[in-house]
């Protein structure tokens, strides 16, 4: 409560600086439980469905199974890419390379577009865990600003003065580091969790690509 008595004594500034920290907090942990949960099922998806995928017997059932298992689009895209190849436009830079060439390329462009998807709301963790600590620090100037004001404008110092200035400094500067704490622990630990399923996606894509193109024939 005192606090929130605090920030309502202050100007539009204080109260301005106070309402982006807010926002930048419920944004951050929107992010961090969404992102969590996403991360989470696409890691046992992932597992599952190139399990099942190396285990049809055909390519088309193959590919019924990732669209039944792989309701993420991990990798089915990388699979429809690769079977895709032959639409490519006649009399091109892309059909004139070798087919193993074309399949790298196809590959790459596919697991980027995942990848994209995947890293979803990453730098708006790293936004967050970089500027917060500065927006508290705008609103902890302005409050020593306000309490400093409060002295030079009055020759009869009192504590009342530049007790309430000070303590909006205080809260800005202690509302900065909790909103830029946790979406810095939370960007390092969804960063790991993305690198393992993205080396999981390479792994796959660097199998298909040899089960496509074995030993880079021509095809």
């Amino acid at each position: 409560m005192g606090a929130w008595q605090t920030l309502k004594q202050g100007d539009a500034i204080s109260q301005g600086v106070a309402l982006l920290l807010l926002a930048m907090s419920v944004a951050s942990w929107v992010v961090i439980f969404w992102q969590g949960w996403r991360l989470r099922r696409a890691r046992s998806q992932l597992q599952l469905a190139c399990t099942a995928f190396w285990q049809a017997a055909q390519l088309d059932e193959a590919q019924q199974r990732l669209q039944a298992l792989d309701p993420q689009r991990l990798l089915l895209p990388l699979l429809l890419a690769a079977r895709h190849l032959q639409r490519s436009a006649p009399n091109t830079l892309a059909a004139d390379a070798q087919r193993t060439q074309q399949l790298t390329r196809v590959l790459r462009d596919a697991l980027h577009r995942v990848l994209e998807r995947l890293q979803f709301g990453q730098v708006l963790l790293a936004s967050v865990g970089a500027t917060a600590p500065f927006v508290g620090l705008l609103g902890t100037v302005w409050g020593i600003y306000h309490a400093l004001s409060a002295i030079g404008l009055d020759e009869t110092f009192r504590i009342e003065q530049v007790s309430g200035p000070v303590g909006e400094a205080l809260v800005m500067t202690a509302a900065g580091l909790a909103v830029a704490i946790p979406a810095v622990l939370a960007y390092n630990v969804l960063g790991r969790q993305i690198a393992r399923i993205e080396a999981d996606l390479e792994g796959f894509a660097h199998d298909l690509h040899a089960l496509l193109c074995p030993a880079g024939g021509q095809a």
